[in-house]
């Protein structure tokens, strides 16, 4: 398997960065899709399936859609791609990762390996006295570890000087767990929701750390994607997903997983059958359940997984709450990437693209519509 690395240097970093933009982008005219197939005995019949999926790709307000799967009840009922896509397409996960994070988590704790209450395991917090020993797994899990982190640049601020920017692309790409487990507190743990990239890799170091006890980073490297193909990818049949790492060895498993938009179904349809993939359970269900349950601090976010719920006052709404079941869950990426798991409907959803994050409206809205078309059980 080939060794994907950052880029670096200046102009592959404005690259990146331009990439990453949320400025809206031209939609791309309607063409041909380049792959498209809607089952005959879709449950809520062809023509009104194919009217649902239609506006991913021709509504300019939904930006550039480029590749949505349907599965109902465990078979794919309808999937489309954008010209220069198709099946066997890798596209990048975005935060859709951290939702991996927490089942990984969640199968060394069934392991025994990693205990949900203890103070997580990070030799930074170690010292007699330091505040952030207090920090736990549930804690950081709930994006509720106190510490200072700022996900986007807010006000003025360029997008270079937000943590997650510098994490990924500039003064903390060489070892992004040193970057993030050095920050201080900016409130008790457990007290305050911060949703942060940088803990999704304060929890693959500690993960890559309880496998081994090397610093060598092609050791890290080789013991961390072992466990997450032989526990997780191989057994659901993940054949394409390929993780990003930074040259400590440490996977990029907040956000920079890649994978097919048909082994992306696989992943929601393993949370939707609570952790089971052909009769096999291979997460026990009372992790699946602590995953879909809301966090003390916001009751939109689960164990690294968002939930169909409204948020508290001042917080930006996520999903569509009021517009599909409270139970409904899904794994969410930056420009809109969708895993959308709908267990009322038998349902799992996979939508891949590039919506600025401030335009999701309309994708939320179409998804949610999409779901409203399925029968429930």
């Amino acid at each position: 398997m080939p060794r994907y690395k950052l880029l670096v240097g200046a102009t592959a970093i404005s690259m990146i960065l331009a990439s990453c933009s949320e400025d809206p982008q031209p939609a791309p005219e309607v063409s041909a899709p380049a792959f498209e197939q809607i089952a005959d005995d879709a449950a809520p019949g062809k023509a009104r399936l194919v009217e649902a999926i239609a506006p991913f790709f021709e509504d300019p307000a939904l930006a550039e859609t480029r590749a949505l799967l349907v599965m109902h009840g465990g078979r794919i009922v309808a999937e489309r791609y954008a010209p220069g896509y198709g099946p066997d397409s890798r596209l990048i996960s975005w935060s859709m990762a951290k939702s991996v994070t927490g089942t990984l988590i969640g199968m060394m704790v069934a392991d025994g390996l990693l205990v949900l209450d203890d103070p997580a395991p990070v030799p930074e917090w170690s010292s007699p006295g330091d505040p952030r020993a207090k920090i736990t797994l549930r804690h950081l899990l709930h994006m509720s570890s106190g510490l200072d982190h700022t996900e986007m640049a807010e006000g003025d601020k360029a997008i270079y000087e937000a943590d997650t920017t510098r994490l990924l692309f500039l003064d903390g790409r060489e070892n992004v767990a040193r970057y993030a487990e050095k920050r201080n507190l900016e409130a008790n743990p457990g007290s305050k929701f911060e949703y942060s990239t940088a803990t999704s890799h304060i929890l693959v170091d500690i993960m890559t750390r309880t496998l081994t006890d090397s610093s060598d980073p092609q050791v890290r490297r080789k013991a961390m994607l072992d466990y997450a193909r032989g526990r997780l990818f191989e057994p659901l049949g993940m054949a394409s997903a390929v993780p990003e790492f930074d040259r400590n060895g440490t996977m990029l498993a907040g956000s920079m997983i890649h994978a097919t938009a048909r082994d992306w179904a696989k992943f929601g349809e393993f949370l939707r059958n609570n952790g089971s993939v052909r009769s096999a359970q291979l997460l026990p269900t009372s992790w699946t359940r602590f995953m879909k349950a809301s966090s003390t601090n916001d009751p939109a976010y689960g164990g690294h997984i968002w939930l169909n719920k409204r948020r508290p006052d001042g917080s930006d709404q996520v999903l569509f709450p009021g517009k599909a079941p409270s139970d409904v869950f899904a794994a969410l990426g930056h420009l809109g990437q969708f895993i959308v798991v709908s267990p009322q409907h038998r349902l799992t959803i996979v939508r891949l693209g590039k919506t600025a994050d401030s335009d999701l409206g309309p994708i939320n809205d179409q998804l949610a519509k999409l779901i409203s078309v399925f029968p429930k059980n």
